[in-house]
């Protein structure tokens, strides 16, 4: 019989259950990739994501959809794991900042971590920015979430941005709308099915408050329907705002999950990456028994 710590920790979060929950499985080395899709399954989270060890970093991960599909980037599935770890007395002393590096797919990422008050925060830095070719017909993507063709604004353009995972990048007329909007999986998945992008961030920000924003994200590509805290949506948001002019002082603000009762707040720095920032509350330590 093979003993395996595991548990649930609500990432983006002030308090319990609110934020973006995550099962984290540790030292799972020995794990088939079978196996990894089965535990994620069992958890039934938006995503599991399993630490192993490393050769070229302090720790590698590897996440997990309930559905077994495989995801990367550096989003709340790699902030809410190393957390887990802080949290939990793993890394040692974080009174004073420290730096790790995780191995993510094919990418070694620092992240930075550090007590504060009485809880682990970690600040995380995402890849360079890439852009993809924007939407030209917009319909399709109307119809999809459920909208009006003129709830989708033109300015910056619905494009796929890529900061770890290509997301398309939706801005609508008002928080209001951002709630409105009632997706349909099959053309959704259609109209992402024509672009790079994996999922979409349906967002909204008023000109007089550029640096916070409002946001549902969306991902049937990989049988996640909606998410309260999506970092590797987040941080290509905040660099794409930038690089089209409709970002003050290099930071954003995002509130997220609002709708499914799960309100989290995601913060980006550009340093001059993304550097997703935030904290996380443990609601469950376990065992996993094989």
């Amino acid at each position: 019989m093979v003993e395996l710590a595991a548990g649930l920790i609500d990432v983006f979060a002030d308090s319990a259950l609110t934020g973006n929950p995550l099962a984290v499985v540790q030292g799972a080395d020995d794990l088939s990739d079978d196996e990894m899709r089965r535990i994620a399954g069992e958890f039934n989270q938006a995503e599991t994501t399993f630490i192993i060890r490393s050769t070229c970093a302090d720790w590698k991960l590897r996440s997990f959809t309930a559905s077994g599909a495989e995801v990367f980037g550096a989003g709340h599935n790699a902030l809410g794991a190393w957390l887990w770890l802080g949290e939990l007395g793993k890394l040692g002393s974080l009174a004073i900042a420290r730096t790790f590096q995780q191995e993510i797919g094919q990418e070694v990422l620092p992240i930075e971590l550090e007590l504060i008050e009485g809880r682990v925060h970690g600040r995380m830095r995402q890849t360079s920015l890439r852009l993809s070719d924007a939407l030209i017909d917009v319909a399709p993507l109307a119809d999809a979430l459920g909208l009006l063709l003129n709830d989708i604004l033109c300015e910056p353009p619905p494009r796929p941005a890529d900061t770890g995972a290509a997301h398309l990048m939706v801005r609508v007329r008002n928080p209001a709308t951002v709630d409105a909007a009632l997706p349909d999986a099959g053309k959704l998945l259609a109209v992402l099915g024509k672009t790079v992008a994996e999922g979409c961030y349906v967002y909204a920000f008023e000109a007089d408050t550029p640096s916070v924003a409002y946001a549902r994200f969306f991902n049937p590509t990989v049988g996640l329907w909606e998410d309260s805290a999506t970092g590797t949506a987040a941080g290509p948001l905040a660099a794409y705002l930038a690089a089209t002019g409709n970002l003050q002082n290099n930071e954003l603000a995002i509130e997220q999950g609002t709708k499914m009762g799960r309100r989290s707040f995601l913060h980006i720095r550009l340093t001059p990456e993304p550097e997703l920032s935030g904290a996380g509350i443990i609601v469950l330590r376990g065992v996993i028994r094989l």
